[in-house]
């Protein structure tokens, strides 16, 4: 949910040696206002995003998103390897092409592609930038996506691409499709299946404990867990060991506004101004605009903003992070295109809490709210958000990637951060108190008992499209609805520091499960544990297994990589002119300490050791390595005598100065 982690898609920009982004000279482009699907010269099929033009040239297409600073070139080619062919696509699109390259990785073979090659180019963080190709082969003819622009822009525009590059398909190749197909049930014999595929994939990616539940026929057939709690401890994972779900709170959050909106004390199609006056963005028009469905539709053109309050949490409040709504702008037009906020769906959890609960502080009233209108309906009776109750129980503890790939025990500092805006990500919940949310969910808002806890029309109001997310994936109110088999899947990921997790359940068919690990490596089992119960479920061709041994592998190899260019301990020579303290106006205080012989970074909220990497501008970065804490890069940024560190996120950047006297803590 909060990691910066390297999605699937594997998004990548701009070209050494020339102007980020810069196309060769088009002739004229045809533009689309709707997504259409359109082919290479030689008859590869995809979509182009509404939005977007194409200019076609004799080999090769370019795809230009409204910014002009990026493109997807999609070009046609004949070689006899993957190889040639990329560097036979770069000579079509940008002749003379030298960017070093950083790593080439084998993808999975899938959606009638014999051979996927994905290759990742050197970049530097100030050119904020990223270089991709992906080549992959149908016969003896290659495809090859060159990806081609700057961070900011992709960062916005990656559901657009990922339309584009998931519904990439040699010509003539129609996907498999599960649509009108009799379910499996989920008995013994197939949840073994299941079992033993994530016994399979912990092993793979190293991952300590799995919680996991089934649900058939709108019950739970099956919850348990596989693993233990915390490396080097006996203690195993059961069905009611506690998990940070992380972002599957924001599906939790939006049941609740659904029952406000039966109550008659909110409206989906409300101004939320005119229901909570003291909501303000920092764009008044986009301010006017949201209505309560927009909190969380990730739709506003609001961006992901996380760094504000990732690093500088202490002193948080749920009245203080309401207020950083008002400092935010959006970087693309309301109802364009994803984008993700956390911030938002904080602001939707406290305000459906103030009406639900009215006259108590905002974080009160929603933990009550929460508790008496869902968790006590749902028999969620150990599903809490007070941190200090759930590490005291049955509890799984986090981990992560030590700097060498290692999965290592790791800090709870980071997942604090949650609490401020904990209606977006912080509930503590178990396998089987999960399962009882699916429950409801597929039985449209009925409790075992036969009461009912919400309408099924304001329920169902969440699965509804706000915003596309990628190829027949779209995003309603904090849930994702996917039809890529031809089946109606339901489902939300949750990402904190060393807990990763997914909901998922088939409407149609009383199907659905929850998975739950201890580890950032258990990111990697979500996707193919979602394709392996499709396949359970409809004997379809068995994919899952080969998806999961590439991905781990890809991590593998991609930690390896990085490894090489980082100096461990940090170059004492470059530590050296690094200053004591720094201030950023934004995020705070950074210290710069001793410790062992590791130069630590200590942001106050957390701390971590780093490593230091030249890069090939030849800046140096300095980035943290800690478990859950790696990947935070702080780039030397000295000038006119002044020593500064400058970080970013995607689409912003954030500048530390050294710290005055006055300043010092």
């Amino acid at each position: 949910m909060f990691r910066r982690i390297v999605v699937a898609l594997a998004l990548v920009l701009t070209v050494a040696g020339l102007v980020p982004g810069q196309a060769p000279a088009q002739s004229t482009a045809e533009r689309f206002e709707k997504d259409t699907p359109r082919a290479t010269p030689a008859g590869a099929t995809f979509t182009a995003p509404a939005g977007w033009a194409m200019t076609t040239r004799e080999s090769f297409v370019v795809l230009d998103p409204p910014e002009p600073d990026s493109h997807v070139a999609i070009a046609d080619v004949k070689a006899k390897d993957a190889d040639s062919a990329v560097a036979a696509a770069w000579e079509m699109y940008k002749p003379g092409f030298k960017r070093p390259l950083r790593i080439s990785l084998p993808q999975a073979a899938r959606d009638g592609w014999d051979e996927r090659k994905v290759y990742q180019y050197e970049t530097s963080p100030n050119e904020r930038a990223v270089v991709q190709a992906l080549a992959w082969r149908a016969g003896d003819a290659w495809t090859v996506v060159l990806i081609d622009g700057t961070e900011p822009t992709f960062e916005k525009r990656g559901a657009p691409v990922g339309l584009t590059i998931q519904s990439l398909r040699p010509k003539g190749y129609a996907r498999e499709s599960f649509a009108a197909r009799k379910a499996n049930p989920l008995d013994e014999k197939r949840i073994a299946v299941l079992k033993e595929f994530v016994a399979n994939a912990m092993k793979l990616t190293d991952t300590p404990g799995v919680g996991l539940a089934f649900i058939d026929g709108g019950k739970t057939v099956w919850a348990g867990g596989l693993g233990v709690k915390e490396l080097g401890k006996p203690d195993p994972v059961d069905a009611d060991t506690l998990f940070i779900a992380a972002s599957n709170t924001k599906a939790l959050t939006t049941l609740l506004l659904a029952e406000l909106v039966d109550e008659g004390k909110m409206r989906w199609d409300q101004p939320v101004t005119e229901l909570f006056p003291q909501f303000k963005l920092g764009d008044e028009v986009t301010t006017r605009q949201v209505q309560v469905r927009h909190l969380i539709c990730a739709c506003t053109g609001m961006p992901r903003q996380d760094l504000e309050w990732l690093l500088e949490y202490r002193h948080e409040t749920p009245e203080s992070a309401m207020k950083l709504l008002g400092t935010m702008q959006p970087t693309s037009k309301f109802g364009e295109v994803f984008q993700y906020s956390n911030l938002m769906a904080a602001a939707a959890g406290y305000i459906g809490g103030s009406k639900a609960v009215p006259g108590k502080e905002w974080g009160a009233a929603y933990d009550e709210a929460m508790r008496r209108k869902v968790f006590d309906p749902l028999g969620m009776t150990t599903t809490t958000f007070d941190f200090s109750k759930a590490l005291k129980g049955d509890v799984a503890q986090p981990h992560g990637d030590d700097v060498d790939g290692k999965v290592r025990l790791a800090r709870m500092d980071l997942n604090y951060s949650v609490i401020p805006v904990r209606p977006a990500g912080g509930v503590w919940t178990s396998p089987r108190e999960l399962a009882h949310y699916v429950e409801m969910e597929l039985a449209k808002g009925m409790l075992p008992n036969g009461k009912r806890l919400v309408s099924a029309e304001n329920l169902l109001e969440r699965y509804k499209p706000n915003v596309i997310v990628g190829e027949d994936l779209t995003y309603g109110m904090a849930l994702m609805v996917d039809k890529k088999y031809g089946v109606e899947v339901v489902h939300h990921g949750g990402d904190l520091a060393g807990y990763h997790s997914d909901m998922m359940w088939l409407p149609e068919y009383g199907v659905g499960a929850v998975i739950l690990t201890n580890a950032d490596s258990g990111v990697l089992i979500r996707g193919p544990f979602l394709k392996r119960l499709l396949e359970v479920l409809f004997d379809g061709k068995p994919e899952a297994e080969q998806f999961l041994a590439v991905a781990a592998a890809q991590r593998k190899a991609g930690i390896a990589k990085d490894r090489e260019r980082l100096v461990v301990p940090a170059d004492p020579a470059a530590v050296a002119k690094l200053a004591a303290r720094y201030s950023s106006d934004v995020l705070g205080e950074l210290r710069v300490e001793r410790s062992g012989g590791a130069t630590v970074f200590d942001v106050g909220e957390w701390k971590s050791a780093v490593a230091s990497r030249k890069n090939d501008d030849g800046t140096m970065s300095f980035i943290t390595i800690d478990p859950t804490l790696g990947g935070f890069e702080f780039v030397v940024a000295d000038k006119d005598g002044q020593r500064r560190l400058i970080t970013r996120d995607a689409q912003h950047e954030y500048t530390f100065v050294e710290a005055t006297s006055a300043q010092k803590r």
